[in-house]
């Protein structure tokens, strides 16, 4: 007989993945491919819509001839800030834009100067200045640069929203992405920020559709349900919220180490939006506060680095052990927490430290982490805000990295620090998030594995 399961696509910059979990939240198939990128008309890198697109059908059509798998539905995780304009027929009209190219000064200037100025619009839409990033201010460029294709336009959608589409043949809008920095939300209000009206935008962006509700698919047949699709940063905030009601805040690690606090439901302020904050929101409509951190982009470029001035491969550093004996030469004479709070924001720049000046690589390496917790534990301290979070849940490269795990418990003394493993999250929280209507079992109680870190010196 065969086994019910659920296809997931998993979508991020590099690597772009098919999961089938079965009704256990256990990985029974994984496919994985990478795509080479292509152009857009300014000579600027963006995905390959057409690849990816291909890749989808490609790849449910090998499952299905699997035989030991009965798919009961679909959804799909991808990155953010990225529309794709579409066109009454659901066909793509121009490149996926990459959300790192170069925003126009002037039009920028245009935008905020129109609709109340970057700090009080940032503040009401929990977004801050950007430019790309912010996926409404592509949109607003499409209008004003390319006016010819904004009005052939019937839809833009987000990239989560789009893979869905080619499978349903539905075109709707999902609140994980519309809420995340992309300046089209008023937090405020709940509701879309009046520019949106004002500018014409609303007729382009699709009906907003539930993330726990399901569509019908069209291709390969009709007998799928098919999710929406999920902004990656709140699908893997939905394992948590499914495990643990004490409150807690997940440090997301990779490129980015984000401190998602879905317990914190305060305002953002001027001043966090200054220092990265900003509100996702979860599948269910609610704010989340966030703080960003660019940790794992610095991570990747000091520890190459530290690997050329001592001459050692860069692999070596995946698996330092922490050493309390190395870490004591750096620590202050007061608890952690109270000296970093002591320090401006901008008081370690490992980049310009002299290398020499360390007795080996293994030194540089444990200071150089050492500033690296300086930077979150002000990023994630944002996001906590004092609310009465007793846990904090790492995820991603840096909870299997024993330094910063021990860094982090050490200047977070009166909270539980736990590593936390799961296989895929953004991908089992896309399958989570629909779970009703495919799977009959409970959830899975271990869908989790924790591993406490103890304050090292409370050893």
């Amino acid at each position: 007989m065969s086994k019910p399961v659920i296809a997931i696509f998993d979508v991020g910059k590099t690597n772009k993945k098919l999961f089938l979990f079965d009704e256990e939240y256990k990985i029974v198939f994984e496919r994985s491919a990478r795509f080479t990128e292509t152009k857009d008309e300014d000579g600027d890198s963006c995905e390959n819509l057409e690849s990816l697109r291909l890749s989808v059908f490609d790849s449910l059509r090998e499952v299905l001839r699997e035989k030991e798998f009965n798919i009961k539905a679909i959804n799909f995780s991808t990155y953010g800030a990225s529309l794709v304009y579409v066109d009454q027929n659901g066909q793509a009209l121009a490149p996926l834009y990459n959300y790192l190219k170069e925003y126009p000064e002037a039009l920028k200037k245009q935008f905020y100067d129109t609709y109340g100025g970057e700090e009080d619009f940032s503040v009401r839409t929990s977004s801050p200045v950007l430019g790309s990033l912010n996926s409404g201010m592509q949109l607003y460029r499409m209008k004003y640069e390319k006016p010819e294709l904004f009005k052939r336009m019937k839809y833009a959608l987000h990239l989560p929203q789009y893979m869905s589409s080619i499978i349903t043949g539905k075109m709707y809008s999902d609140i994980t992405s519309i809420g995340c920095h992309t300046n089209l939300w008023d937090f405020q209000n709940n509701a879309y920020h009046e520019w949106v009206a004002e500018e014409g935008v609303d007729a382009k962006l699709a009906p907003l559709f539930p993330g726990d509700k399901v569509i019908t698919s069209s291709f390969p047949s009709d007998n799928y349900l098919t999710g929406v699709g999920l902004h990656d940063s709140s699908a893997a905030l939905i394992p948590y919220l499914e495990s643990f009601r004490e409150p807690f805040v997940l440090i997301s690690t990779g490129t980015w180490c984000i401190s998602l606090n879905p317990f914190n439901h305060n305002p953002l302020t001027k001043f966090e939006l200054t220092q990265d904050c900003l509100s996702y929101m979860t599948f269910t409509g609610k704010p989340i506060k966030a703080s960003r951190l660019f940790a794992g982009f610095e991570h990747e470029q000091q520890v190459k680095r530290i690997a050329a001035h001592y001459n050692q491969a860069i692999g070596k550093y995946k698996t330092v052990k922490f050493d309390m004996a190395v870490v004591k030469k750096f620590l202050p004479d007061k608890p952690l927490h109270l000296y970093f709070n002591s320090l401006g924001f901008d008081y370690f720049d490992f980049a310009r430290e002299d290398l020499s000046r360390f007795k080996n690589d293994i030194e540089a390496y444990h200071y150089f982490i050492y500033t690296l917790i300086f930077k979150q534990f002000l990023s994630t301290s944002l996001a906590l805000d004092k609310t009465n979070v007793k846990r904090i849940f790492v995820d991603g490269g840096f909870s299997k990295n024993s330094i910063y795990m021990n860094l982090l418990a050490l200047v977070f003394p009166d909270i539980e620090v736990y590593a936390a493993s799961m296989a895929q999250a953004t991908a089992m929280g896309a399958a989570v998030a629909i779970h009703q209507h495919w799977n009959k079992q409970q959830l899975p109680t271990d869908m989790i594995t924790l591993k406490l870190f103890v304050s090292p010196k409370s050893k």
